[in-house]
Formats: structure tokens, sequence, C-alpha cells
């Protein structure tokens, strides 16, 4: 009679300790989730970083204009 008893209790217990592992691992997974979450929403509020190209296309602009400027008033360069 004991048999039967004693594969039942390891058989809860077994389901209690999966259980427990279960929701241990969802609750970390939404917490990753929600730190990714931040990082997203962190990248977007700061913009990102122009690139190096970007910057010097924006450099030459810049040096383009103040020389239109420059002609325009009447300067020699």
């Amino acid at each position: 009679m004991q048999d039967p008893l004693i594969i039942l209790t390891l058989a809860v217990a077994g389901l209690t300790g999966l259980a427990i592992i279960a929701v241990t691992a969802l609750r970390g997974w939404n917490g990753w989730l929600d730190l990714k979450r931040a990082e997203l929403a962190r990248r977007s509020e700061e913009g990102t970083p122009p690139s190096t190209t970007t910057r010097i296309e924006v450099a030459d602009l810049k040096e383009r204009i103040r020389k239109l400027e420059a002609i325009a008033a009447g300067v020699d360069l």
C-alpha cells in the first residue's frame, strides 16, 4: 500500500518543483524583456550619434555656405 502513496508523493513534488522553475523562468524572461524595452526607449530619447561620414558632409556643407556668403558679401577668399 505504501508504494502507490510514495509514487504519488514524488509525482506531486516533481510537478510542484517543475511549476516553481517555470514561474521563475517566466519572471526572469519578463524582466529581461523589460530591460530591453528600457534600453530601446533610452536610445530613442538620446538619438543615435551621427556617423563620421555624416559629420564630414555637414562640415563640408558649412564650408560651402561660408564661401557662398563671402562671395555674396564681396569678400575675396
